[in-house]
């Protein structure tokens, strides 16, 4: 049981509002304070306070409960969720993630999720990294398929998450795309924000973060339309790094709801986009790794009724 606080409201706060004086009396922000109110955390005068818009009188007593500040709970296990294991031992877990399937929990996805999956599988990461997204290290977007390491113990977590920052663990994604790109080779490097137009997009902005993928053409197409095979290689991981990329350069991915530019999505159902390859350190041996996953059956059928470019 936390101990209730209990203060006499001084005259520097009388006239300021219940969710400013819990803030500050926990020492936490406004939304935080307004959760403890809505849990019935805070009382005025011995009476439970039902908003925090009232204002306060000088010398009006405030009872806080802080057992009532909200807290990060990781998710519930789930034995539900499917998902294929690539490589586990007693570092790490190598997911091979099905389009469709969220990482972890958020906003409008409370479950469900890839981490659900792994804790009814895997109980010991409960406490390895952030609780709401335990033994999580790096991210793939929902709609992608392929690969992602997961961390077991809090030493691979940390060494895993230190070379995803430096950029020593490397990653290739297979990607289909509109057009045919002149070079055969190329860099993208350009910074990656929210979009002025659509804050829930990303995009090109002059200030925002350095970001640089490179890509290579594996394959042309001509028929349904003019398309290119990729592999895509990320030096940086921003927010959808690869699509707004390659929509940035006119050749977006084929399938994509928000990046496409609402071209057709000729029968597939979500971005082609696959994460075939995952290169990093191992936390426990300090040998490198590389892993391997071939292209998601949706794709790869898709990709199989393509008319290929004749060779010059």
């Amino acid at each position: 049981m936390s101990e209730v606080i209990v203060e006499s409201v001084p005259a520097a706060l009388a006239g300021e509002r219940l969710d400013r004086i819990v803030a500050l009396l926990l020492d936490v922000s406004r939304s935080v304070a307004t959760a403890v109110i809505d849990a019935g955390g805070a009382d005025v005068d011995g009476e439970a306070a039902t908003s925090g818009k009232v204002r306060l009188d000088e010398g009006q007593t405030v009872s806080i409960d802080p057992g009532t500040i909200p807290t990060d709970e990781p998710p519930q296990a789930d034995p539900s969720v499917e998902f294929d294991v690539v490589h586990v031992d007693e570092a790490i877990i190598v997911i091979d993630k099905p389009a469709g399937l969220v990482v972890h929990p958020g906003a409008g996805n409370e479950s469900g999720t890839l981490a659900n999956g792994l804790l009814a599988r895997y109980p010991d990461i409960v406490d390895v990294g952030e609780r709401v997204r335990p033994g999580i290290v790096h991210r793939l977007d929902a709609g992608s398929s392929g690969l992602l390491v997961v961390a077991r113990t809090q030493d691979a977590a940390d060494a895993l998450i230190e070379q995803f920052v430096d950029h020593s663990a490397t990653r290739a994604y297979l990607a289909l795309v509109w057009g045919h790109p002149e070079a055969p080779h190329g860099v993208i490097d350009a910074p990656i924000g929210r979009s002025r137009r659509d804050p829930l997009r990303m995009a090109v902005v002059a200030d925002g973060r350095w970001a640089r993928t490179e890509y290579r053409v594996l394959d042309r197409f001509d028929s349904p339309a003019d398309l290119a095979l990729l592999e895509c290689r990320l030096e940086t991981g921003r927010t959808h790094q690869i699509r707004v990329h390659l929509g940035s350069i006119n050749h977006p991915l084929v399938g994509d709801p928000t990046y496409g530019q609402r071209r057709p999505k000729l029968q597939v159902d979500r971005p082609f986009l696959h994460a075939a390859e995952l290169s990093f350190v191992h936390p426990a041996s300090r040998e490198r790794v590389t892993f391997e996953s071939p292209l998601a059956p949706d794709l790869a059928d898709r990709l199989a009724t393509l008319r290929r470019v004749a060779d010059d």
